[in-house]
């Protein structure tokens, strides 16, 4: 059975807040550390994969509405 794409956006979008989040418990004294960098870049590309994903669903909508 296949996965939806909005089903894939929501894991996403979830994964980015724990990633977000374990980058809020890593940040000590600054944010300027490796890790915390890290963790937000991995974040950030979560994110952009659910829009991407949210976007991929609608798309397939609107063409399945013209059939």
């Amino acid at each position: 059975m296949r996965i939806s794409p909005l089903t894939s956006a929501i894991i996403y979008f979830a994964m980015g807040a724990v990633f977000i989040y374990a980058a809020i418990q890593t940040a000590d004294e600054t944010i300027w550390n490796f890790t915390t960098i890290l963790l937000a870049i991995v974040a950030t590309m979560d994110f952009g994969v659910a829009f991407r994903m949210v976007n991929i669903h609608f798309q397939i909508k609107k063409r399945n509405k013209k059939k």
